[in-house]
């Protein structure tokens, strides 16, 4: 779709392929990415903990001091996310920063919030909610007042059932002074979560329903008003804002980055889908039946299994891409900056 207002930063903007470079090496998982005014780039790893990357070629990998560095499953040895979880272990998903610059860790694997100081000491935050387990932990997000939001995907496991069930027992939890609740439930497959640049609005990812729904928030952090705000062509897992109110997307399995207008209109920045594989993903979806051979099946080269994006540089103009199955970060410059994260600010 074209853009239609002109002053928009991404009319007729291309990426042009040749400009994108990659950071890091041997990553395991890097499926969040943070980054700092410093230029610091952290990335979640399968490893258990974060690794941590600067554009000068440095790396280091800080793991929970009771955890074996070695403990990690190789990704060249995993077929699909579905069997590389199988082993139960620490899996680092959606990554967040506190107040007092520490890791805040939604598991994958654990299936529990956790909390990790930059030097590794590893505390679990909370592994049940109103007497149940937590399930898949996603994605936590602190805000301006210093609260922690997370999303949980679903309570089931195997947890890639959900994509042909369209269970909807996804929600949001919100951790404050008052202990942990859950603020919003019903979700299909819930991923992401961002605010608005005010924090009025709270943006959902619903994955397996292909859309991104969204939420009012109250002082005290009540949500209401539940509406979906756009409907995707693909499985959407990450977003971020960027200064003109652009929404950019990821659509994981298709490997496709997209932006969302103020206007609504959907513009493709990355296309890296298979046409062949990405018509048998579809039409499998449709009909209730994904298996984990074909989502294996689908891979692009640029970052395969497409999951979030952040911004960064000293400008954030600097566009870093986070993936399930990659070993390195690929980045860009963006013709717009992006949205600053609360650590930023």
């Amino acid at each position: 779709m074209e853009i239609k207002d002109k002053n928009n930063p991404l009319y007729n903007w291309k990426l042009d392929r040749s400009t994108i470079q990659y950071l890091g090496k041997g990553l395991q998982r890097p499926e969040c990415i943070l980054t700092e005014p410093n230029g610091t780039v952290w990335s979640a790893d399968a490893r258990g903990g974060l690794v941590r990357m600067t554009h000068d070629g440095e790396q280091t990998i800080i793991n929970p001091k009771q955890v074996d560095d070695n403990s990690g499953i190789p990704m060249d040895k995993a077929a699909d996310e579905a069997r590389y979880i199988t082993a139960q272990g620490s899996l680092p998903n959606g990554v967040c920063f506190d107040e007092e610059g520490n890791f805040i860790i939604a598991n994958w694997g654990t299936n529990q919030m956790e909390r990790m100081t930059r030097e590794g000491e590893m505390e679990t935050l909370l592994t049940e909610l109103n007497g149940k387990p937590l399930g898949k932990t996603n994605f936590p997000l602190r805000d301006s007042k210093g609260r922690i939001w997370f999303t949980v995907t679903t309570q089931k496991e195997p947890w890639n059932d959900q994509i042909n069930t369209r269970l909807e027992d996804g929600y949001v939890a919100l951790m404050d002074e008052n202990g942990t609740r859950i603020v919003a439930e019903g979700f299909c497959g819930t991923n992401e979560i961002r605010f608005d640049d005010n924090e009025e609005w709270l943006y959902i990812v619903e994955s397996s329903a292909w859309k991104i729904s969204r939420m009012r928030v109250k002082p005290n952090g009540d949500l209401y008003d539940r509406e979906v705000f756009m409907e995707l062509p693909g499985f959407p897992d990450g977003f971020a804002f960027d200064t003109y109110g652009n929404l950019w997307v990821t659509l994981i399995f298709t490997d496709q980055l997209i932006a969302i207008t103020p206007d609504r209109e959907i513009v493709t920045i990355l296309d890296d889908s298979d046409p062949e594989t990405k018509k048998v993903l579809f039409e499998a979806y449709k009909n209730q039946a994904v298996t984990p051979d074909i989502l294996a099946a689908t891979q692009g080269p640029t970052c395969p299994w497409m999951a979030s994006l952040s911004f960064g540089g000293a400008d954030m103009k600097t566009v870093y891409l986070g993936s399930l199955r990659g070993t390195r970060i690929p980045f860009f410059k963006s013709p717009v900056a992006g949205q600053k994260m609360i650590h930023w600010r």
